[in-house]
């Protein structure tokens, strides 16, 4: 039996024959999109194809080089080095002088280094090959930019609910019959899939392969397939994509979703210490002085996680972004320490003004050291009142408290604060 007569996967029998059959990602493939334009002009440019497992890169590139009589050269950076590169391009070279083009689809092309992206360069340049790489990682971050500014890059989309229906329904016309699976199953299985379409349908022909004649439940999927983990890595694009949505509900005080984010990324194998320390930070950044008391929530939940570990210890982690979330926001902390150190580097190696350094000499006390200060405590209200800044110096104001939380209070006392050295600093004029 020969390979093109050979057993064939459900995914691989219902790959696309043509652009129009192409499941999802209408932004590109529908009425006005990159794609459509390219294949209506027959003309394809070098591309990238940037996206989530099982959502067509590989499919799509393929029928591109269809619609524009390119011949078809797919290699994955996995697997390939230099001496297969060198093969392509040498039989990309041949075509070219009978007058055919090539298109090289080249899987996973984030993981070839950067001298080896850099290799591509003079082949696309001259147009020797039309160059798609896919990609689940930023290109932003993974692609030479050399090589990033001569493509341009498409985002696909994770397929929803309606498009794996789709191809649940494109499986069941294939193989002739409804999958045995009862209807919570059905959804059970898209759920599973996490928007990955070939994830999907080796689901689907396992189910038709090993359910015989009994219609399978939720719980009878379960047993009989592996579930899919989430597609989480974390050090790369989708770990810096669920702390920034992360990050992001707790500042925008949403205790709901600032819940499901963490519960997203501690189901995908995150270490807690990571996001207790996001809590940390965002217990100084975006709460500040308008709750003290974040601070010390968020470092409990971690001495809390130390002690108890997972799972136990993961409901302080919980406790404290419900505390974080709810807590009144203030960033005025945080923008006075960016603030001051701006002007302290502006400002250099001023000293400070002569009554408030001390004089442990008598040659010191004799240059003004400590001349003239005012020991707050004996003061009524406890402020004198005295400029603290260098003489060479107009005062800054750095700290802006908010109208929320602890820092109401706060301002209320700094405008006291400054109407004693107002008081003061009319004092001393009066008395020039």
């Amino acid at each position: 039996m020969d390979a093109a007569s050979g057993p064939r996967p459900l995914a691989d029998r219902l790959r696309p024959k043509d652009i129009s059959e192409v499941v999802g990602q209408e932004h590109l493939l529908g009425e006005g999109g990159s794609l459509a334009r390219m294949v209506a002009s027959g003309r394809i440019s070098s591309l990238i194809l940037w996206g989530p497992p099982g959502t067509g890169k590989t499919t799509i590139a393929r029928l591109l080089a269809n619609h524009a009589d390119l011949a078809f050269e797919q290699i994955s950076a996995i697997f390939s080095g230099v001496a297969d590169l060198k093969k392509v391009f040498e039989a990309a070279k041949m075509r070219r002088m009978s007058g055919r083009g090539t298109l090289l689809f080249v899987d996973e092309i984030h993981r070839f280094n950067r001298s080896q992206q850099d290799g591509f360069l003079p082949y696309v340049e001259d147009g020797t090959i039309t160059l798609i790489g896919a990609t689940t990682e930023n290109p932003s971050f993974e692609i030479n930019s050399a090589l990033l500014s001569r493509m341009q890059v498409l985002v696909l989309n994770r397929h929803d609910d309606s498009m794996l229906e789709e191809l649940i329904s494109r499986a069941e016309d294939e193989v002739g019959k409804p999958l045995p699976v009862d209807e919570q199953a059905r959804e059970s299985l898209k759920v599973m899939a996490d928007g990955d379409g070939r994830f999907l349908l080796n689901c689907v022909e396992t189910v038709f392969d090993l359910a015989g004649e009994d219609v399978l439940s939720t719980k009878d999927i379960g047993k009989l397939l592996q579930k899919r983990a989430p597609s989480y890595d974390k050090d790369r694009d989708g770990h810096y994509n669920l702390i920034s949505a992360f990050h992001k509900s707790m500042r925008g005080s949403d205790v709901d979703g600032a819940l499901y984010w963490m519960a997203r990324m501690l189901t995908a194998g995150e270490d807690p210490l990571y996001i207790i320390r996001r809590l940390v930070r965002i217990a100084s950044e975006d709460i500040g002085m308008a709750d003290p008391e974040a601070i010390h929530q968020a470092l409990a939940a971690k001495d809390a996680y130390e002690f108890l570990g997972s799972p136990e210890g993961e409901g302080q982690i919980a406790q404290a972004v419900i505390y974080l979330a709810s807590a009144p926001k203030s960033n005025a902390a945080y923008l006075a320490e960016k603030a001051s150190k701006a002007v302290a580097k502006q400002t250099g190696s001023l000293m400070p003004p002569a009554h408030i350094l001390n004089a442990p000499t008598k040659m010191m006390a004799e240059m003004g050291y400590g001349a003239g200060y005012i020991y707050d405590h004996d003061v009524e209200g406890g402020i004198s009142g005295q400029n603290f800044f260098p003489e060479d110096m107009e005062r800054q104001t750095f700290y802006n408290p908010v109208e929320r939380g602890f820092e109401r209070d706060i301002q209320k006392r700094m405008a006291y604060f400054a109407k004693v050295r107002e008081e003061h600093a009319a004092k001393l004029k009066k008395n020039k």
